[in-house]
């Protein structure tokens, strides 16, 4: 597929890494071009380009910011009407051990309710970027999990294509009112990777007995 990435940070940068591995056209954009530009000069295939050009040709785009920069990001980037964007976002508070949202909305539907008509899908939002940026596969069989949530299945498809490329494995998480799991569960990840010291190479997964 066609994938834009909106950010050039460590999320960012792990997503250009997999997704041209994985065989996609990808176009990265941010603030700061010349961060775009280092992204894209480190991964072959890849292209920066200014952020009022970056949606053009894009089927997915992926807005792999900060939650606060998010909407702000998405308004920059062109006319996004109809496209899938993948929000991959927390609303953490300054310490990264809570969140500013939850209960009555979520970061994914304050995105999606401020720049309508866009195909807002909730998913990687409990990857760490060093878990993206090596991969999905944690050996003997071990594979990481994508949890998707949105209102479209169309919408869900596409994220479920880009996430399964990259070699994971995704489950169906239902409505995009169901970032409101979500967005929790990330939260009890990051605790558990930096507040209870295991780590960033974990991942929450869902078993099922066949």
């Amino acid at each position: 597929m066609n994938i834009t990435v909106i950010g050039a940070g460590n999320m960012g940068s792990a997503f250009v890494k997999q997704l041209t591995r994985a065989g996609h056209q990808v176009t990265v954009t941010a603030r700061d071009v010349a961060k775009a530009d280092t992204v894209a000069a480190a991964h072959p295939g890849a292209k920066a380009v200014s952020p009022a050009l970056a949606a053009d040709q894009a089927e997915v785009v992926i807005i792999a910011t900060a939650y606060d920069d998010a909407v702000n990001a998405l308004r920059s980037v062109g006319d996004l009407q109809g496209k899938v964007v993948i929000d991959i976002t927390n609303p953490l508070t300054p310490d990264y051990m809570g969140l500013t949202l939850g209960h009555e909305t979520s970061a994914a539907e304050e995105i999606a309710e401020a720049v309508p008509g866009v195909d807002v899908v909730k998913a990687f939002n409990t990857v760490f970027a060093q878990v993206l940026a090596e991969g999905g596969d944690f050996g003997d069989g071990r594979k990481v999990t994508v949890f998707i949530a949105g209102d479209s299945e169309q919408g869900k498809d596409k994220a479920r294509t880009v996430a399964e490329s990259m070699g994971f494995v995704t489950v169906d998480a239902g409505g995009l009112k169901n970032a409101r799991y979500l967005e929790p569960l990330a939260g009890l990840n990051i605790y558990l990777g930096y507040g209870a010291g295991l780590g960033t190479h974990i991942a929450p997964t869902w078993m099922q007995d066949a």
